[in-house]
Parts: structure tokens; C-alpha cells; sequence
């Protein structure tokens, strides 16, 4: 089955930022963190190069516009050196540490960080959702994924081709993220379409408890997806409503977008849990309607046999004495025993000729 809730806990009574330790599974898992960055200069982007944790650049409010992207989960010591060098709130680390966390905006003086929550289906069809952390303060936009999955890749290509066209301020390349984020989400639910259009050939068809099954874990899934999909539209709103010093309008008037995209999301998440509640219902029915149809055929052919079993019953008996007037004659005749199987054997084709004729089968 899979694994949906990953959040970790600090034991209680544990100061507030505090760093904890990764586990080993952590690190078998989500390996050891990869720090890339890329820099806009002469008003053109540069290519995305590896560096070491302490090579992250500082804040400055006026100065390069940088782009960090950290793949893997890194350590505490790591968390801490980047919030050193680029503002990175106590708090902030340990909610990447920690993983996840319901989407989310918090605003630390002029330095904004969003959580929010990526779904991706593994190579064998089990739902994964993984936690994206954006940052945002003076000439620096940094983005955690603890995992190893990379939603990313458009935006580098984007970065690319376009060169000094796209992208070109920090609240831009916020908003570009935010709209990859979003729009991961898309293909996954493309993929919960087919799965719906499969089981619902395979109720109306031949289902049985696989199907039942596969139906429940469909359905567990897209209440994990509106869990984490739900929230980021109200990401979305807030990052329009509250922190609007931060984005100029032409950035808003593309973030206006975004929440399109995150409407469009929710709206497939409700129509496919609508739809999983109505193949439940529909696979009951059929369940009921297959069972009703077993008990009306050994119905019809226990009723068959009713008349014969009592022709059978009375023969059976075998009252034969001479002098009695209440003897069976029938069990002195010469065709006796051939007389009662024909009447056996026309009891039963008329009663099959008669259901027949009023559509019982």
C-alpha cells in the first residue's frame, strides 16, 4: 500500500527550530542533498552548476539574481549554513526537515518562504506526495526538494532557450516555480482519470475483490490529494491578498493564472472523488444484481425439482400390499417404473416451457 503520511515529529516538549538529526533510512532514501545554482547576469541566465553548501551566496538587495535549487535532503549543519546565508528562518528549516507540512505562506520581515505539496506516481503506479520549499529574499529564490524528484526540468529549459527573456526578477522567477509546482499536478491526475475509466469497464464488466480492492486505495488517494491540494489554492489567494509589496502587478496579473490552474486541480479532485463514490455505489449494485441472479437460477431449478422429488417421495414408499384398496397399483404395472420417469421428465420440460413463457430466465 502506499505510504502517504511521512510527517516526522520532534518529541514533545521540544524547543521550537530545533534541527534534528536525519535518520539513516532519511538518508538511504532521499541521499545526500545537491546544491545547483545559476546566475542572472548581463541580463541573460547562466547554466545551473553544482556547488558546496559553502558556496551559497549571501543576500543582497541590490546585486545578482540567483536561483538555488537544493535536490536531496540536506543536513541540519546545511539547513543552518543556508539560513545564514540567505535568511532562511529557524522555523522554516524545521518544517523542511520535518516534511510534511499542509501547504502553506509565512512572511518573515522581507523574506517570504511557501510550502507546498507535490504529487508524483512512481513507476509502479503508487501515489507519492512530496514536499516543495520555496524562498524568496532581496536577489536570492531558493527551492528545497527534499526528495528526488525534480519538477523543475521546464523551468531550466525555459531558462535555456529564453536566455534574458524569462524570468528576470525575483518575484517572476517565484511565480514560475509556484506555476511548475502547480501544474505537476496535472499529469497525475490524468493518470487517476484512466485509472477510473478502467475500473468502471471493469465493475459494469466482470468486477470481483480486486476491483473492490483497487477502488478503495483509488479513493484514499484523492482524499490525500485534496489534503494537500486543497490548501494551496488559499497559498495562492494569500500570496495575491496579503503580500502584494512583494510581486509587481504584471507578476500578480501571471499569478492570477496560477490560481486558475489551482481551481482546475481542485475541481478534477472533486469530480473524480465524485466519480470513485458513484463506482462504489454501482459495484454494489452490480455485486447485488450478479447475486440476485444466482439465487433467481437456483431458484428456477429447485423449483423444477420440487414436483419431482414428491413423485419420487410417493413411488418411493413402496405401499404394494395385495389385499389392501390403498396399495399403488402403479408398482404392479409391467410400465410402471418407464410411466413415472416420463412423468418426471414432462413435469419438468413443462415448467421449463412455462418460466420461459412468462421471462422468469
Amino acid at each position: 500500500m502506499t505510504r502517504l503520511f511521512q510527517k516526522h515529529y520532534h518529541p514533545a516538549g521540544t524547543a521550537p527550530g530545533t534541527l534534528r538529526d536525519l535518520s539513516l533510512e532519511q538518508v538511504a532514501l532521499q541521499g545526500p542533498a545537491t546544491f545547483l545554482l545559476a546566475r542572472r547576469e548581463g541580463g541573460r541566465w547562466g547554466e545551473m552548476h553544482e556547488i558546496v553548501s559553502e558556496a551559497i551566496p549571501e543576500v543582497s538587495e541590490e546585486g545578482v539574481l540567483c536561483w538555488l535549487d537544493v535536490q536531496g535532503m540536506p543536513t541540519s549543519e546545511e539547513l543552518e549554513l543556508l539560513g545564514e546565508r540567505v535568511g532562511l528562518h529557524p522555523l522554516a528549516q524545521e518544517d523542511i526537515l520535518n516534511g510534511g507540512q499542509r501547504p502553506k505562506v509565512e512572511r518573515f520581515e522581507e523574506s517570504l518562504v511557501v510550502t507546498l505539496g507535490i504529487p508524483e506516481v512512481d513507476d509502479e503506479g503508487n501515489l507519492h506526495l512530496y514536499q516543495l520549499t520555496l524562498f524568496m529574499a532581496g536577489n536570492i529564490v531558493a527551492s528545497v526538494m527534499a526528495e528526488t524528484l525534480d519538477p523543475f526540468v521546464e523551468v531550466r529549459r525555459r531558462l535555456k532557450e529564453r536566455g534574458g527573456r524569462a524570468l528576470g526578477e525575483p518575484d517572476d522567477l517565484l511565480y514560475g516555480l509556484l506555476d511548475a509546482a502547480v501544474d505537476h499536478a496535472f499529469p497525475v491526475l490524468d493518470g487517476v482519470g484512466e485509472r477510473i475509466e478502467e475500473l468502471e469497464l471493469e465493475i459494469l464488466n466482470q468486477p470481483d475483490s480486486s476491483t473492490l480492492e483497487r477502488l478503495h486505495g483509488l479513493k484514499r488517494e484523492l482524499i490525500m490529494l485534496r489534503r494537500y491540494l486543497w490548501p494551496t489554492r488559499e497559498v495562492i489567494n494569500q500570496l495575491l491578498r496579503d503580500h502584494d509589496d512583494l510581486f509587481t502587478p504584471d507578476t500578480r496579473l501571471w499569478m492570477r493564472d496560477v490560481y486558475d490552474h489551482t481551481v482546475q486541480v481542485l475541481d478534477l479532485v472533486e469530480s473524480y472523488r465524485d466519480m470513485t463514490a458513484s463506482l462504489l455505489d454501482i459495484y454494489l449494485s452490480s455485486m447485488s444484481h450478479r447475486l440476485n441472479e444466482s439465487m433467481r437460477k437456483l431458484t428456477i431449478v429447485a423449483t423444477v425439482f420440487m414436483p419431482l422429488t414428491f413423485i419420487a417421495g410417493v413411488y418411493g414408499m413402496n405401499f404394494a400390499h395385495p389385499t389392501s384398496p390403498f396399495a399403488m397399483p402403479e408398482l404392479s404395472w409391467y410400465w410402471g417404473y418407464p410411466m413415472v420417469w416420463g412423468l418426471m421428465v414432462a413435469v419438468a420440460i413443462g415448467m421449463v416451457v412455462w418460466f420461459k413463457h412468462k421471462h422468469w430466465f
